[in-house]
């Protein structure tokens, strides 16, 4: 006597080794919470940043060779050439890799090409080389603010600009 359930087993059976073999629908692209250009982006890390008056502000010596590559990139930036500013700030990089104010100015011009992932490393790496007060520490947090908007993040982002109000230290009274 033949059992009329072999059929449907191997049915089953079948249909489970199709279902293994096609793969999950794509996880969905994660939606910006900013509708900000990169332009006004770097417009509101400006302001994040306020003017330092009254502030503790660590400012290095600079190598005059970076100064004038800085001043490449400043220029070409204020003309939209954001490829070119980038190239003059990665020549100066080259020569002062850890400089926290060189690295920011980096990571505005990588937000400025879209390159969000980029400008937050950028951010991050100068939040951990530099003095991680003053106006230069709110444009790493705001940096990263941007960058986490523009991904997605809102917790990301709302730690970030948290992370913004710890920078202010009052500067030293001086008599």
């Amino acid at each position: 006597m033949r059992s009329n359930s072999t059929p449907a087993i191997a049915a089953l059976a079948v249909a489970l080794c199709i279902a293994a073999c096609t793969t999950a629908p794509p996880a969905p692209e994660p939606v910006a919470l900013t509708s900000a250009s990169p332009e006004q982006m770097v417009a509101a890390i400006d302001a994040a940043a306020g003017s330092g008056e009254g502030e503790l502000a660590v400012q290095p010596l600079r190598d005059p060779m970076v100064e004038d590559l800085r001043a490449q990139a400043q220029q070409a930036r204020a003309q939209g050439g954001y490829d070119e500013a980038a190239a003059a700030l990665d020549r100066a990089l080259a020569i002062v890799a850890d400089d926290p104010a060189l690295l920011q100015e980096r990571a505005e011009t990588a937000l400025l090409q879209r390159d969000y992932e980029r400008a937050g490393a950028l951010a991050e790496r100068a939040f951990a080389l530099g003095a991680q007060v003053g106006p230069l520490c709110r444009r790493h947090w705001a940096t990263i603010e941007q960058v986490r908007l523009a991904a997605g993040d809102a917790a990301g982002a709302a730690s970030a600009r948290h992370q913004v109000e710890g920078c202010k230290v009052a500067g030293p009274n001086r008599f």
